[in-house]
């Protein structure tokens, strides 16, 4: 079987991250986590199989540089950590007048992206916040946001679904994030031209036969643009277990 090192060694980069919103879950034992393994090497292990994380932590706080340097070690300099943008940004300001917000956000994340161990920055909205182009706009052509690295959005109302919202990220080399839940299901669209995102939310999770077919989507996708996905966090491993099996299928393509 290959593992996760295998699939990003130096020679043969990987384009393809996946993984879940989080790796703190004890209730993951025994069916991802072995039974009696500690929680403080919770992240080593879930980064000896699986390649990136989103961390949700950071919509309600902001990480300390000791705390980043410790999931970094932790994880290893192959894996991608994605991150949610702050609920100030989102949910409270709801993308005006928060550019000190944003100023802090990537100032915090600054060891990540020295480290070349940043994945995406996920922006998403509100369900109640309907479509405002104008106001997008505004908020991408803050220069802070120039050299932020992967700016990616989860519209979770479909008044955004539309040719003016995908124009407005194409300017701006941002993408929508596909998100998949029982609610709303997002447009594939590819807005960026180096990226993709997904966070693939079904309840229950997805079958053999549907992480089949993400493998091979997804496979695809990542021959052109680096990919990032993440699987629903469930009491149970689901998601853990989802994500490594459509690594492992994705990887056995390239032979």
């Amino acid at each position: 079987m290959e593992s996760v090192e295998d699939m990003t060694q130096p020679d043969k980069p990987a384009t393809l991250f996946a993984g879940t919103s989080g790796w703190a879950y004890p209730t993951w034992k025994p069916g991802f986590y072995p039974p009696k393994f500690p929680a403080k090497r919770f992240l080593e292990h879930y980064a000896s199989r699986l390649n990136s994380v989103e961390v949700n932590y950071t919509f309600r706080a902001l990480p300390t540089a000791a705390q980043l340097q410790g999931w970094m070690e932790a994880a290893g300099p192959a894996f991608r950590f994605s991150f949610k943008a702050p609920e100030i940004v989102t949910h409270r300001k709801r993308l005006r007048d928060c550019g000190d917000a944003i100023d802090r956000f990537l100032t915090a994340l600054e060891p990540v992206r020295q480290a070349n161990a940043l994945g995406c920055l996920l922006f998403q909205l509100p369900p109640n916040f309907k479509a405002d182009i104008p106001r997008l706009e505004a908020f991408l052509a803050l220069p802070q946001l120039a050299n932020a690295g992967r700016i990616c959005f989860e519209f979770r109302h479909e008044s955004w679904f539309t040719d003016d919202t995908w124009s407005a990220l194409r300017a701006h080399g941002a993408a929508v994030c596909i998100a998949e839940s029982e609610d709303l299901i997002t447009p594939e669209v590819q807005t960026a031209p180096d990226f993709a995102c997904y966070r693939l939310r079904m309840p229950g999770g997805y079958d053999a036969t549907t992480i089949a077919d993400h493998a091979a989507r997804f496979h695809a996708l990542s021959a052109t643009r680096d990919v990032f996905v993440y699987y629903k966090h469930e009491d149970e491993p689901t998601g853990p277990l989802a994500a490594e099996s459509m690594l492992q299928q994705a990887a056995a393509q390239d032979f």
